[in-house]
């Protein structure tokens, strides 16, 4: 199905019929394509019961696959899980003009909460998902029921030069420059080759994994898509909107929030939680690396469920449900 944001006449028609599809059968996916209004072509797939739930993937550029692959049936449980690939990643395809900023990608997640015809939603992200969850709560609070932050970052120049690039040194056993006054660009620079060597010596599983076998694993998903678009990965780290330090605004985010991190997740950094400051924050730490949803799923699964029953006493505290369509 095919669903275009910006015919607005139609919009009672499409809601309707995205409703009669859900009642239809839960249990099957619900592939669809979300025509942006700047006619980018969004693949999204509906899954599940319950609060609707934003899935905002890192990489950038991963897509929302691993999620569903390693962690969906439990989340499905709990959650109407709407997968998102953004634009110009996996089975999404890629703005003509070539924008990627962030105001651009609110108003993609904008238009996809309206074509399903939901008011508030929660949003999930992984690693780089945090920045854009930030970025979307900053600039559309109103439609947020709660965020919940899966080893992710706030500021990418903390997490590269204050964990990614110490650790790869290490790894390497290499010294390590005075990383703490470089640019964007140089921290990219240093970062390239890195991981050219890191991955000549096999040894690039070491930054994100507990275990070698778990790198094949997840990246053997991305086989079950016969074209995969890596637009979005080869641009988003020259955009300038993504190198704030988000971490100053989460004193603003009084939502509650999930903050799950790795204490072996050197792509993120296992103390970036530190200067994260939100009011209404539960945090939860798991000696796994940067993919909890393959390596440390238990413990994921606890800290999602211990959420869930403070995410509804806030809801309670309201008198009022979320997710409501």
């Amino acid at each position: 199905m095919i669903i275009f944001a910006s015919n607005v006449k139609n919009m009672k028609r499409t809601v309707l019929l995205i409703v009669m599809l859900l009642l239809a059968g839960w249990l099957g996916a619900r592939e669809m394509k979300i025509v942006t209004s700047d006619s980018v072509c969004l693949y999204v797939n509906v899954r599940g019961i319950g609060t609707p739930c934003l899935y905002l993937h890192g990489g950038p550029g991963s897509g929302s696959l691993w999620l569903e692959e390693f962690m969906g049936d439990y989340l499905e449980k709990n959650f109407q899980m709407v997968y998102l690939d953004q634009r110009g990643v996996g089975r999404s395809s890629s703005p003509v003009n070539g924008d990627y900023s962030m105001e651009r990608m609110v108003k993609d997640f904008e238009e996809v909460r309206k074509a399903l015809g939901i008011d508030t939603w929660l949003t999930l992200g992984h690693s780089f998902g945090g920045i854009l969850q930030m970025g979307y709560v900053m600039a559309r609070p109103e439609v947020h029921s709660g965020m919940l932050m899966i080893n992710c970052t706030l500021c990418m120049q903390e997490s590269f030069s204050g964990s990614w690039i110490s650790k790869a040194y290490e790894i390497l056993g290499n010294e390590q420059p005075d990383m703490s006054s470089a640019t964007p660009a140089q921290l990219l620079e240093v970062m390239t080759g890195l991981i050219d060597s890191l991955n000549k010596r096999e040894l690039f599983w070491k930054m994100a994994y507990t275990e070698e076998a778990n790198q094949d694993i997840m990246n053997a998903t991305y086989g079950k898509v016969s074209e995969w678009n890596n637009d979005f990965s080869n641009i988003a780290l020259s955009v300038a909107d993504y190198w704030s330090d988000f971490r100053q605004f989460a004193p603003q985010v009084t939502i509650p929030v999930l903050f799950f991190y790795g204490e072996r997740d050197w792509m993120v950094g296992p103390d970036h939680y530190k200067g994260i400051k939100f009011p209404n924050a539960l945090f939860v730490s798991s000696p796994t690396g940067h993919m909890p949803f393959l390596e440390s799923r238990g413990d994921l699964e606890k800290a999602i469920d211990t959420f869930y029953l403070m995410l509804n006493a806030y809801i309670q505290s309201f008198k009022q449900p979320i997710g409501t369509t």
